[in-house]
């Protein structure tokens, strides 16, 4: 008399697959925003590296004029600061600054592969960054 041998079937179960499914969708859930901020960070960097150039430029013109610049197409007009083409399209600058407080404030164009409206501010007085970029603020 023959006897059937039930084979094992190779394979995973359903409840297997679905446990994987989950372990990932929750590493996934914590990965995504980090990058996120990450990409942020990066892109706000580049405005942030100008934002010190422009202060640097602004305390030397106050010393050669003896009073702070209006907006940073002064800057450029007197020689204190250069940029580049790519970087306006991407970002435009202001300048506020009075005796040691005030503020540089870069708001991103549409050019920005980050969007429009995009805002990374410089407080004079502090030294801090805030905004777009920043790990203590989220847009």
């Amino acid at each position: 008399m023959r006897r059937w041998v039930r084979k094992r079937e190779q394979g995973f179960t359903m409840i297997e697959i679905m446990v994987v499914v989950v372990i990932v969708a929750i590493l996934a859930a914590i990965a995504v925003p980090i990058y996120i901020d990450y990409v942020e960070s990066a892109r706000a960097s580049e405005a942030k590296s100008v934002i010190g150039n422009i202060y640097n430029a602004s305390k030397m013109y106050y010393q050669t004029y003896g009073q702070w610049p209006g907006d940073v197409e002064v800057l450029e007009r007197s020689g204190q600061l250069r940029l580049d083409q790519s970087t306006k399209r991407q970002w435009i600058f202001s300048v506020q600054i009075s005796d040691n407080s005030g503020t540089i404030t870069a708001t991103s164009t549409g050019e920005m592969d980050g969007g429009e409206g995009n805002i990374v501010q410089f407080d004079v007085e502090t030294g801090q960054y805030t905004g777009y970029g920043s790990p203590q603020t989220t847009q």
